[in-house]
């Protein structure tokens, strides 16, 4: 008797699919083939392709924030979140381009949202404000893992690069002057240094509400509101 086919290992399949030939060469249809059955086998657990990209979301974030130490500082657990949802994406080809665009509600992409907008309301951050920064931390994370994976697929990246030094050299000084880092990437580096100026514009605005507290003026319209008493 054939064994019964479960969630996990049509996620599975379409993991590997996903390796092989990006997010364009996933599909119910061709998940099917790789498990050698019938595509309307696929529907009792996925009613569309949406459904099962949105469960290859949820399964990319399944080990962030599982561990936050008890009393850790804020930054410390924010910058612990960003490292390990970046390193989530990344696990499989075009994880981020997999995560964008999914809006599901599961333990796993609460438990993420939680760990970030707790850590900054126990630091004294309003609530509405903690989830507005951790979205916004969420935000950076995926755009920044997207333009990361695309990189090795740019086939001109070379000529592209000796174009850019030319040009700026001759019109844009200040990209010229730049030019090592703009034509010579480290992710890892950037990624740091990008996560460095956020959590620092949100300590920036917690100086602030300490300095004023009750004061939330610059804080967007819906958060405002979430704070409002």
């Amino acid at each position: 008797m054939r064994k019964t086919l479960g969630r996990d290992q049509i996620v599975d399949a379409a993991f590997q699919l996903l390796d092989a030939a990006g997010i364009e060469g996933v599909s119910l249809r061709k998940v099917a083939c790789q498990l050698g059955i019938r595509a309307p086998s696929l529907y009792w657990h996925f009613k569309s392709k949406q459904a099962l990209i949105d469960a290859m979301a949820d399964a990319l974030i399944e080990d962030v924030a599982r561990d936050i130490p008890a009393g850790q500082p804020w930054r410390a657990t924010l910058r612990q979140v960003a490292h390990e949802f970046r390193l989530g994406l990344k696990a499989h080809r075009d994880g981020a381009r997999v995560y964008a665009g999914t809006y599901i509600a599961s333990d796993n992409v609460l438990r993420l949202g939680e760990a970030m907008i707790k850590a900054l309301a126990e630091a004294g951050a309003p609530v509405g404000f903690a989830a507005t920064a951790a979205m916004d931390l969420a935000y950076y994370v995926m755009g920044f893992v997207i333009e990361e994976q695309a990189m090795p697929d740019y086939r001109h990246l070379e000529d592209v690069g000796k174009a850019f030094l030319a040009l700026s050299q001759a019109r844009f000084p200040y990209c010229w002057q730049a030019r090592h880092l703009l034509t010579e990437p480290d992710f890892d580096r950037r990624f740091e240094q990008g996560l460095g100026l956020m959590l620092d514009g949100i300590e920036h605005w917690l100086a602030q509400a300490d300095a004023q507290p009750g004061q939330h003026g610059d804080l967007p319209a819906q958060a405002r509101a979430a704070v409002a008493p």
